[in-house]
């Protein structure tokens, strides 16, 4: 068996793929307007560019919760790549990172690079103890594309965040989406209200009395400058 329902295949195996679509059987298709469900297809194969160009879900700019049922399969295929590859060497396509978030008030930050691209992740949170979380950077193949993913494994934070912030440099943010919940074993997504947070061009962040204190994951796609030229 081959292809992106394989057990062994990296999208069967990512945490951020959603669980129907891990868990699919062959041949079955759980979400017929995803992109690489819609083509038959595997959706790591490059260039990635292909299956963002054609999304059926919205992107941030026309908001709308059905976003969050359908992740940007580029970004899915770099975060896959980078799960199957932890650790991976300087000028490869992807890099994972662990960090440890901190409670206590205080404001900390972590970022990781790639190429000409990097992401950060800023934040304060308050009670329990440091959970140990990943970030995973990634460039497509045809270096249109930069993602950032920053997630607990474990699934769910218990965290009780007071801010939160995501930057891209070299890069504008084409898809984005912050979730309270990470798909993690039996457990699913669950984004943030549209009103809770907030994107521009380079970041995603909380909005000032409408977030409501969860996080558990956020997940980014932006485009290069020089794929507009």
């Amino acid at each position: 068996m081959s292809g992106p329902f394989a057990p062994d295949h990296p999208v069967s195996l990512c945490p951020h793929v959603p669980l129907s679509i891990r868990s699919a059987r062959p041949g079955s298709c759980p979400h017929p307007t995803w992109p690489p469900c819609r083509r038959r297809a595997d959706p790591c194969r490059p260039p990635y560019s292909r299956f963002l160009s054609k999304m059926a879900a919205p992107s941030w700019r026309s908001g709308g919760r059905a976003w969050a049922a359908l992740v940007p399969a580029a970004l899915l295929c770099l975060a896959a790549r980078a799960a199957a590859e932890p650790g991976a060497a300087p000028g490869a396509a992807s890099s994972t990172a662990e960090f440890d978030v901190r409670p206590g008030g205080e404001v900390h930050s972590f970022s990781r690079s790639l190429g000409d691209y990097s992401c950060s992740f800023t934040y304060s949170a308050q009670g329990g103890t440091n959970e140990q979380w990943q970030m995973t950077v990634g460039v497509s193949e045809d270096s249109a594309l930069f993602s950032c993913s920053i997630w607990r494994p474990q699934g769910k934070s218990y965290l009780f965040f007071t801010q939160f912030k995501a930057e891209v440099k070299g890069a504008k943010i084409e898809h984005a989406m912050a979730y309270s919940q990470a798909a993690a074993g039996a457990l699913n997504d669950i984004p943030l209200k549209q009103e809770e947070f907030g994107v521009t061009e380079t970041t995603v962040s909380h909005r000032e009395g409408k977030f409501r204190f969860e996080l558990s994951k956020l997940m980014i796609v932006a485009k290069s400058p020089r794929d507009e030229l």
